[in-house]
């Protein structure tokens, strides 16, 4: 019996091939990889297998207990000491935005691909010098925008390429949820540094939505505020450094019209990444708290007819089919980093970029800093000059 196990496990490893993964940090992004790369060959019958190498976070005794509770081989307190190990293949980087830039540009520098977490670096220059190590290097690099993977968003982009609502006329994006909605919520690291505030945690989300759904954007007009200027912390009343909410109107290269809303103040919003698109044939409308569900009208109907129709994502729609054969019972968040994990490793194997791309996110940090000078000189701007 043991003889036949092993047989198939040295076919499926002729089929397969190991890569070995570095992750850096453990908190709610750094699990959910860990967990994605866990079950992604499973999902998908990937050609590339990953396997938990190492994981990276602060402290030595917080690296090894993460190794053991996510299954990692090895820890360290170090991400130097990862990516300069020769034995990690790829690098995951889910740390705080600060750390972004010189991990990837290291990783780069040793010839190991990379999958960052969104905002790709904590300002346009960092970005851009990620961007010119990435394309340097040759290697795979993938920035984590997950919301826009869901089937139902994927449904969404397939319509619209279609022409199946025509050309759009107007986009209205908006990622709102309400953390901080209660003024009375404690002071913590997303309140302090402008990187963490709502312009850099909620925005780039729904800014690279509406970049694969409308197009880019070619000029904007920004409102950006703190609602809650400070709040309480065990020293005393502390002040807020950065944003609660944003308004965005936009025109889009195409010439359609757009405004997004980005809020961690937006009371009784827990998953707001929602959408309403205007097309000259039709309209879609998405909202993320009814994640599995797409809303289609046509102007083709009939008359007496006419009307918004719920689409219940199925197998027969993008990636559905890999996590469930059942229409209607639905895909997850955790899905969505499954799908992330699938492309990353795929732009790896085929040696091809894989959207979003390391430009991909550096699109959206331009949109972000041209959003903060309007804001700042209360003027149009054009997204051309970032």
């Amino acid at each position: 019996m043991f003889d036949i196990i092993a047989i198939a496990c040295n076919n499926f490893w002729m089929q397969s091939k190991v890569i070995r993964i570095g992750l850096i940090g453990a908190g709610y992004m750094g699990k959910a990889h860990a967990v994605a790369m866990n079950a992604v060959g499973a999902v998908f019958d990937t050609a590339l297998r990953p396997v938990l190498e190492m994981i990276c976070t602060t402290t030595e005794a917080g690296a090894a207990r993460h190794a053991r509770q996510f299954g990692f081989a090895r820890s360290t307190a170090d991400w130097r000491q990862l990516v300069d190990d020769p034995n990690i293949d790829a690098v995951i980087i889910a740390s705080p935005q600060d750390t972004h830039c010189a991990i990837a540009l290291r990783a780069f520098e040793r010839g190991k691909p990379v999958f960052c977490e969104k905002p790709l670096g904590l300002n346009l220059g960092e970005s851009r010098l990620m961007v010119a190590a990435a394309e340097k290097s040759g290697q795979a690099h993938m920035t984590g925008f997950n919301y826009i993977r869901t089937p139902a968003s994927q449904l969404a982009h397939q319509m619209i390429s279609a022409g199946e609502i025509g050309d759009i006329t107007y986009f209205r994006g908006e990622h709102t949820e309400d953390f901080l909605a209660d003024k009375n919520s404690p002071a913590t690291w997303r309140t302090e540094g402008r990187s963490q505030g709502a312009m850099g945690d909620l925005a780039p989300h729904m800014i690279n939505g509406a970049y694969r759904l409308a197009g880019p954007i070619r000029s904007l007009i920004a409102d950006i505020e703190t609602v809650h200027e400070r709040r309480p912390s065990p020293e005393g009343p502390k002040a807020v450094t950065n944003d609660d909410q944003a308004h965005m109107l936009c025109r889009f290269e195409s010439g359609a019209m757009g405004s997004l809303f980005i809020s961690r103040v937006a009371t009784g919003r827990k998953m707001g990444y929602s959408y309403d698109i205007y097309g000259t044939k039709g309209a879609i409308r998405f909202d993320g708290e009814d994640q599995n569900a797409v809303w289609l009208y046509e102007m083709s109907g009939r008359g007496d007819r006419q009307g918004f129709t719920k689409i219940l994502t199925g197998p027969e729609h993008p990636d559905y089919k890999a996590f469930c054969l059942g229409p209607g019972h639905g895909t997850g968040y955790q899905d969505q980093i499954i799908i992330e994990a699938r492309d990353f490793l795929k732009a790896i194997e085929t040696g091809q970029a894989v959207w979003p791309t390391f430009h991909d996110g550096l699109l959206v940090n331009r949109i972000v800093e041209a959003a903060f000078v309007s804001q700042a000189e209360r003027r149009w701007v054009n997204v051309g000059d970032f």
